[in-house]
């Protein structure tokens, strides 16, 4: 039985050490950004702005009225939500440095996004 938890210890930190290391990574990206969302259809309206934060990783919104909440990898692949109200919205990317791009979509409507960092 002594072997067994030995086993597991071993195996749940060699699990999470790379985690860990993932999310010392991600804090390359750490600070506040400015994301623009674009869309092609004027029904689901177009050229909004929203203000991120990003720390160690972890996104969240600057704003009341937007929650933001996601996740940025160490190389830069992010995937965000974003809801207000009812309305959902799902993004993925890459950030590179000092700004980002990448794609949206909602319930109806589809679109991309670009970022800029603060």
């Amino acid at each position: 039985m002594n072997s067994f938890r030995k086993g597991l210890f071993a195996t749940i930190v060699a699990i999470a050490f790379p985690l860990a290391q993932a999310d010392a990574a991600g804090s390359t990206f750490d600070g506040a950004w400015n994301v623009r969302i674009s869309s092609s259809s004027e029904t689901c309206g177009n050229g909004s702005t929203v203000s991120i934060g990003i720390n160690n990783g972890q996104i969240a919104s600057s704003s009341a009225m937007v929650t933001a909440s996601g996740r940025v990898a160490d190389a830069g692949s992010i995937n965000v939500t974003l809801s207000t109200g009812i309305k959902r919205a799902v993004g993925f990317g890459r950030l590179s440095g000092t700004s980002g791009s990448g794609t949206w979509r909602g319930a109806m409507c589809t679109g991309t996004w670009t970022a800029e960092r603060m």
